[in-house]
């Protein structure tokens, strides 16, 4: 096997680096052609359930375009049926669930998950991967409380989470109760997902943005600081992500994280000028890898560059997931680009 890459781990951690690392959230799956091929005669769930067929799905885009990592080909809803929650991923749609919390004896109900009963195959990719398949790290993940939340209150995805949010304010201590089991699945997970092989970890908390600070810094905040608090032991590197959410960076930064992950709408520098100095991930707009080559390298060349001057390190990925018209050529192209670019730049300052 070839030798470990661990570039993207030192970033993380903010120690110096001979390149800017690359991922691509969603870059398992989506735009590749022997993907839809796997997809035309197997689902999500059924692909996540064979060890082996997840972990070519995670392994391929490593193989492809030479990024820094591989992340788990999962979806964040995965752990929820051991959980009693019934969700099934519609296509087109997301995550649809028949039996939506709406009372506190709904709450009650939810059963403690175990990761080895409940997911064990999860835990069989990932030690595939990680002991016979991968010279990078892979990022294991889970979905963070509210965005957990959101489905099962609404029942599936939602354009403004009103279920959600009425639910959070009008009903606090069954909130709270909600957020406390969340809280326990999600540590159990993540921390049979390190011990099984994954190196590094990313908490999507995609639709907290719909909140504002201070309802964050009341519902939500006491919630991710004993999660992130109790992953720290497991001494990987911990990631933050959420989308539309510039105005809770500086909230997330106060979080036990190693990495604060950035979508498209928030420059690094202006992060910084936020008071963002641990290291950040991202952040092009994934919708302009449908743009001229020209326009993705200004572009990429930019975030570098920011990257590079940003005081805690950086980590180059999309403000958000592959859209599925991207051309794989491209994310190739541009992990080359990232690769070679940083390296100059880098090498110029030593």
């Amino acid at each position: 096997m070839m030798k470990f890459n661990d570039t993207l781990l030192r970033a993380a951690r903010g120690e110096q680096v001979e390149h800017t690392p690359v991922w691509f959230m969603r870059q398992a799956g989506r735009s590749q052609p022997e993907y839809r091929e796997i997809k035309e005669k197997y689902s999500l769930e059924e692909i996540t359930m064979q060890p082996e067929l997840c972990a070519y799905v995670t392994r391929l885009p490593v193989e492809q375009y030479n990024v820094d990592a591989a992340i788990l080909y999962k979806d964040i809803v995965t752990p929820l049926p051991g959980m009693g929650i019934d969700v099934k991923i519609k296509a087109g749609i997301g995550p649809v669930i028949s039996n939506p919390i709406r009372s506190a004896a709904d709450v009650e109900k939810l059963r403690d998950f175990n990761a080895q009963e409940h997911t064990p195959y999860v835990l069989e990719t990932i030690k595939m991967l990680t002991t016979e398949q991968l010279n990078v790290p892979l990022i294991g993940f889970g979905g963070a409380p509210f965005t957990l939340a959101s489905y099962m209150i609404e029942g599936g995805p939602s354009k403004n989470y009103a279920k959600t949010k009425s639910f959070m304010v009008s009903q606090p201590k069954t909130w709270f109760a909600l957020m406390d089991k969340l809280a326990d699945m999600i540590i159990v997970d993540i921390t049979a997902q390190v011990e099984a092989g994954a190196k590094a970890i990313q908490i999507f908390d995609s639709w907290v943005g719909a909140l504002n600070v201070e309802d964050y810094r009341i519902f939500i905040k006491p919630t991710m600081t004993r999660i992130f608090a109790e992953l720290r032991a497991l001494n990987v590197p911990l990631i933050q992500f959420g989308v539309g959410a510039s105005h809770l960076v500086k909230e997330w930064h106060d979080l036990p994280v190693d990495v604060v992950g950035l979508d498209w709408r928030l420059p690094i520098r202006e992060a910084e000028a936020r008071g963002v100095t641990k290291a950040v991930q991202g952040n092009l707009d994934p919708t302009l890898l449908l743009a001229d080559w020209n326009v993705i390298e200004a572009r990429a060349k930019d975030i570098v560059d920011q990257g590079l001057a940003h005081t805690g390190g950086h980590i180059f990925n999309l403000g958000h997931g592959v859209f599925p018209e991207v051309d794989p050529a491209v994310l190739k192209r541009l992990t080359t680009f990232v690769h070679e670019y940083s390296r100059e730049q880098i090498a110029k300052r030593s």
